[in-house]
């Protein structure tokens, strides 16, 4: 691996400008693509990149890259992840993974087959109070876990549903575009999940999107631990919480904020969690807010691995099991 790792991404978009500051501090952006050529020359220009209309031009003409960043929508990231790794390259890939598991087992298997790394974006594993109870979970100082509560309550409005947003094919669902990142945290933390039920319903958005925009969610995991995930875009006006309460034999403990970036609660058996250093702020999209934005400690880690052979925070059977627990939600769903 060279000393300044090559770098394209896939999808101009919002969230490849943030891609786009982190790879210039790290390694050298060469390429960019974006079916809308204008926003491909745009983000190009800003980082003296060349553009290109499509990814087959692309991966054609730039035999020198390293790592494909794929940021298109959620439907294409099987798609143009399968091509990147056939490719020769890297990939490190947006969340959700993607929208089906069939997806993101020929994703794994394109990986292997050409012995290429493929890195999901799990930003929020970074946040301090998350790392600070995956410890505490590790260490075993909650003791047995009986229950949890995840909460989402966020907002949305119609004219965040444009273009792909709100489509089976492209967007997928709630849980994959908002809250596969809690989901993930979920699974990091308890591990699997045995047995589901869930009522979903759309009510605020039935012109804008396909799916719901409200759930709730009775988990089952392989532990025994039972527990509910609440969930909505309907929060009025503005993000309001994301949060997960813990309770387990020798302790209980909340991580709250609207992001998980809080530590809200807490009473542990002669033990108390020192106070977490500030998380980074929310990722700012104009008109609406997403998840913390920790993606330079996921660029962190993709150079570690790539040059120095370190573990990968987040790996592809990870984004896998992601996709699979929400897939599984959305199969035992009642619609009210």
């Amino acid at each position: 691996m060279p000393d300044k790792i090559r770098f394209a991404i896939i999808g101009c978009g919002r969230i490849a400008q943030r891609h786009a500051a982190h790879i210039i501090s790290r390694g050298v952006l060469e390429a960019v693509c974006d079916n809308k050529i204008d926003k491909a020359h745009a983000l190009a220009a800003a980082h003296s990149a060349r553009a290109y209309d499509t990814i087959e031009e692309l991966l054609q003409k730039e035999k020198g890259i390293d790592v494909v960043v794929i940021c298109t929508p959620n439907g294409l990231h099987a798609e143009h992840s399968i091509k990147a790794l056939n490719a020769g390259c890297h990939v490190l890939c947006e969340k959700p993974m993607a929208i089906t598991t069939q997806s993101a087992r020929a994703m794994i298997a394109a990986a292997e087959k050409n012995n290429r790394h493929l890195f999901i974006v799990k930003q929020n594993r970074f946040n301090p109070p998350v790392q600070a109870i995956r410890q505490l979970l590790q260490e075993g100082r909650l003791g047995n876990i009986y229950s949890f509560q995840l909460s989402c309550f966020w907002n949305r409005n119609k004219e965040y549903y444009q273009d792909w947003r709100g489509t089976r094919e492209m967007d997928g669902g709630t849980l994959y575009t908002q809250f596969s990142h809690f989901i993930d945290l979920l699974y990091w933390m308890l591990g699997d999940v045995n047995k589901v039920q869930a009522l979903i319903a759309n009510y605020a958005h039935r012109e804008s999107i396909a799916f719901e925009d409200t759930g709730m969610v009775l988990l089952e995991m392989h532990s025994g631990a039972i527990g509910t995930l609440n969930y909505t875009v309907n929060s009025y006006g503005r993000n309001m919480e994301g949060s997960l309460t813990l309770f387990g034999e020798k302790g209980t403990v909340k991580i709250g904020g609207q992001y998980l970036n809080e530590l809200v609660y807490q009473s542990i058996d002669g033990y108390r969690l020192p106070d977490q250093a500030p998380g980074a702020p929310p990722n700012q999209y104009g008109t609406y807010e997403g998840s913390m934005s920790n993606h330079d400690k996921v660029y962190d880690n993709l150079v570690s691995v790539l040059q120095h052979q370190a573990p990968m925070y987040a790996n592809a059977l990870d984004g896998l099991k992601t996709v699979e627990i929400i897939e599984n939600i959305y199969m035992a769903a009642t619609h009210v």
